[in-house]
């Protein structure tokens, strides 16, 4: 069920109508309906993958018990063990077998050997990298003894699938969304109004900028052969402005929901195209998954407490570790090298910390030096999310080649999407101003009537520009 589809405007209001008037007097109810909806929201897709989810969910509940019971530290590995090879077995099996097979066939085959391949013909269950981080992240704390293990299966199963964030993140960590289903939750006004807000900000990011970019990004990738390098270039700054407003679209709307149901969700976006630098750049895009791999895998294989060269090894593998978790491609893999390859010498030189305030912090606009920053740090992102959004990495070099050999005649487009280019401009402007704040409305101090009008005009686009069938892109993920 996709938050911008008529089927989930009819299940929301029926599920917070039942949720704050039906079984508001009960906690356990609460959360045995709030799992229950999720269920439904999940199984929309394809009711099969409701096995695979509540399968992962019960292995990690009884696996967390087993790791607070057991006193031995050689038994307390093998639990955890067992976690990482139900959760990661699942994930590799459903995501990445057949690359890891067709890549093994095309090692062969540059020796001059062809073997005949077995690939599985399966459906990848939707956010299946996002639930299963989730629920792994639980047992991993459980044995670090950071969380005590819950005994209430419902709690916990309704903390996997908790449905606003279930299949696009944030990735939640156990220790700060499962301690929120254990208390009572009474209907707060002000968190859910701030939580309607925004939400709608998400929807008109994702309807209104991310979908009309999404229409001429395909057509440039599509064709990027017979266009200038200037429309190419056009192609890879809509993308960028595209993946932006879709993903953190879909994380407003999912923080924004579960503000509604009285939930805090944590924060996954903090403007990252205002970084000045690729290191701020990745503590403010999905900072959800960038925690993840620092608190589970950096800091694990020595952090930055290791020798040079060990550190620079640690740096490579989250990044390459992190591309291959968007998806079984190389592209993806290639995309999380360049952006190490951006990060090594900002650490080499001790400028990965520089940048820890909000650009601008104390004035309205930046600096010249910040300005030259910011615009290097997005061009250099830019570049890598063109291996990110092509089929191969033979194509990304290609388009990357073109835009340096083509002439750069003026861009057709810019005749044409003076709608899209106007919507981005204005996503600038909102966003800038709104720096320092989670989300543009946060603090909505504008006079009623303008508030209000703002809503409506936003409203109008969205209802104007939705796309029935517009799917979130980290949903392949």
């Amino acid at each position: 069920m996709l938050f911008n589809s008529f089927e989930f405007a009819a299940f929301l209001p029926i599920v917070f109508l039942i949720y704050w008037f039906v079984v508001n007097k009960n906690l356990r109810a609460q959360n045995a309906f709030l799992l229950l909806a999720s269920y439904v929201f999940y199984g929309w897709w394809d009711w099969r993958f409701l096995g695979l989810i509540a399968f992962s969910s019960f292995v990690d509940y009884f696996l967390g018990i087993a790791l607070s019971e057991a006193k031995k530290d050689k038994k307390r590995k093998m639990l955890l063990m067992m976690s990482l090879l139900v959760n990661l077995g699942l994930l590799g099996t459903f995501k990445y077998f057949n690359f890891f097979v067709e890549s093994f066939v095309d090692l062969f085959a540059t020796s001059g050997i062809q073997l005949q391949p077995t690939t599985l013909h399966i459906i990848l269950p939707v956010g299946i990298s996002f639930y299963t981080f989730q629920s792994l992240s639980y047992s991993i704390d459980v044995y670090r003894k950071k969380l005590e293990p819950t005994r209430d299966i419902v709690a916990f199963l309704a903390y996997v699938s908790f449905f606003p964030q279930l299949v696009a993140g944030p990735i939640e960590r156990a220790t700060n969304l499962l301690p929120q289903f254990n208390k009572r939750r009474e209907f707060d006004y002000g968190l859910a109004v701030d939580g309607m807000r925004q939400a709608l900000w998400g929807l008109f990011k994702k309807v209104v900028v991310a979908d009309n970019c999404a229409i001429y990004v395909n057509d440039i990738f599509a064709n990027y052969s017979t266009l200038s390098g200037s429309e190419l270039i056009l192609g890879a700054v809509f993308f960028a402005f595209q993946i932006y407003c879709d993903f953190s679209g879909y994380s407003d709307m999912a923080i924004g929901i579960a503000k509604l149901f009285g939930f805090n969700l944590m924060t996954n976006f903090r403007y990252p195209y205002f970084s000045r630098d690729i290191a701020e750049f990745w503590r403010r895009w999905h900072i959800s998954l960038s925690t993840w791999f620092r608190d589970y895998l950096y800091i694990p294989l020595g952090g930055s407490r290791v020798g040079f060269w060990k550190v620079i090894r640690n740096i490579f593998i989250i990044f390459v570790v992190s591309g291959f978790w968007h998806g079984a491609n190389w592209t993806f893999i290639v995309w999380g090298a360049l952006n190490a390859l951006y990060f090594v010498p900002l650490f080499a030189f001790k400028l990965n910390r520089n940048n820890l305030s909000v650009v601008a912090k104390k004035s309205q606009l930046p600096n010249v030096k910040e300005i030259l920053q910011i615009g290097l740090t997005f061009v250099l992102t830019c570049i890598a999310w063109v291996f990110f959004r092509a089929e191969n990495v033979t194509l990304a070099f290609d388009y990357l080649s073109s835009i340096a050999n083509l002439p750069f005649a003026p861009a057709n487009y810019w005749f044409f999407n003076k709608f899209t280019i106007g919507v981005i401009i204005v996503l600038i402007i909102v966003e800038w101003r709104s720096r320092k704040l989670d989300h543009p409305f946060q603090v909505a101090n504008l006079y009623r009537p303008i508030r209000w009008s703002v809503y409506l005009v936003m409203s109008y686009l969205i209802f104007n520009f939705i796309h029935y069938k517009s799917e979130f892109i980290y949903f392949q993920f």
